[in-house]
């Protein structure tokens, strides 16, 4: 088939903005050019995932043994919750595990709360809804979703949706400021019933499009959408044409008060059942040769948000660079803002979540990394945890 061509919102950015983009759109940046075809291995995992040696893989084994210290090393009681504390480690590389371990009372059957990496699946939703032709990434969201079909929100995009920048307002804090918390209300008190509704319910502060603000309500707004578009079939698209086909066995996904998953945070799933999910991302949506996101979809999940140039960002915002509902290492040169991970490939791509939860894909060193776990006290550098895992190799690619 035909390669879907995406609306990055150029257009619309250019109309709704107040100010310039602080940084001109030729420099933005995606995957390298020949990501489509970087993926080393076409070996797909069966019902499990094959095993290999690490040195088999071309790992060193003492410089494995380095990561594996850094990532398990905690501190004081179990009650304390201090320290780097995973709870599972699984790598892939070649299509096959080559290393894996577990802390406290996990194992490969164990199902571990992913808190925002659930969105990464949200935006693989919204994919296969445009490869269904069900919809198309530049129109507005209340065609889909009518809580948006009033004015000053019915100009908001999916691009905005995916990309974070509908201009509602919403505040994102969490143990810093229960109180005012949008996504607190949401989660746990006077949103839980329908939680879609209770972010489109937010008020209109900037154009859409034109700022860039994390929002756990936006991903919600999506899942409800794809939920409409298939009525349903929906529970068909998410738990077999999705879940299954990819071999995610041990994967359960939340529900609010409405009936839809709760696509910001509360999907529990294994560390192997990740990786697969990775392999999909990693091999540019497509499983066993079945297509299941369209051509260039990943290449634009891996685009930096235009609304994300436009934002002026603290020092928090600056750590992580969004695409579309994922996380990618490029950095803004301009103005002078480094990559999130600069001892990482600059192809490195993320899937992230609160306290430590993580999904990396390498295309360039073949590898997917699972880090699932339970970090409270701030210790955990996932730059040096990356420079750690490229370092593992015998020879360089």
């Amino acid at each position: 088939m035909k390669p879907i061509v995406f609306a990055l919102a150029a257009a619309s950015l250019a109309a709704g903005c107040t100010k310039k983009p602080l940084v001109p759109a030729q420099s933005r940046q995606a995957l390298p050019p020949d990501f489509e075809t970087s993926a080393k291995t076409n070996n797909y995992p069966g019902v499990d995932w094959p095993e290999l040696s690490p040195e088999k893989a071309g790992i060193n084994r003492e410089k494995l043994k380095n990561l594996e210290q850094y990532l398990f090393t905690t501190k004081g009681t179990e009650k304390e919750r201090k320290g780097i504390r995973t709870d599972v480690f699984v790598l892939v590389r070649g299509g096959n595990v080559v290393f894996e371990r577990y802390g406290r009372d996990f194992h490969k059957n164990r199902k571990h709360l992913v808190w925002s990496v659930t969105k990464s699946f949200v935006n693989t939703l919204v994919g296969m809804a445009a490869l269904d032709n069900k919809l198309k990434v530049d129109e507005p969201a209340a065609k889909y979703f009518t809580p948006l079909a009033q004015a000053g929100k019915d100009t908001i995009q999916i691009d905005h949706l995916l990309r974070m920048s509908s201009g509602l307002h919403w505040s994102e804090g969490y143990e810093a400021s229960p109180l005012k918390s949008s996504v607190v209300a949401m989660l746990y008190t006077r949103g839980r019933s329908d939680m879609a509704s209770f972010a489109a319910a937010q008020d209109v502060e900037h154009p859409p499009g034109t700022h860039w603000y994390y929002s756990s309500g936006t991903s919600n707004m999506l899942t409800a959408m794809v939920k409409n578009i298939y009525g349903n079939q929906f529970e068909d698209l998410v738990f077999n044409r999705l879940f299954k086909t990819i071999g995610m066995r041990f994967t359960t996904f939340e529900r609010d008060g409405a009936g839809t998953p709760v696509g910001s945070s509360y999907l529990y799933t294994t560390g192997r059942d990740l990786a697969r999910f990775g392999y999909l991302y990693l091999h540019d949506g497509v499983w066993q040769g079945r297509r299941l996101l369209p051509e260039k979809w990943v290449r634009y999940t891996t685009t930096m948000a235009p609304a994300y140039y436009t934002t002026q960002l603290n020092e928090e915002d600056a750590k992580d660079n969004p695409g579309a509902q994922w996380y990618i290492n490029q950095g803004i040169p301009e103005r002078s803002q480094k990559p999130p991970w600069p001892d990482a490939p600059a192809d490195t791509f993320a899937a992230l979540g609160h306290w430590g939860q993580s999904l990396y894909i390498i295309p360039s060193l073949d590898i997917i990394a699972v880090r699932l776990a339970d970090d409270r006290d701030g210790s955990f550098d996932k730059n040096r945890y990356l420079g750690l895992l490229k370092n593992i190799l015998e020879k360089a690619p």
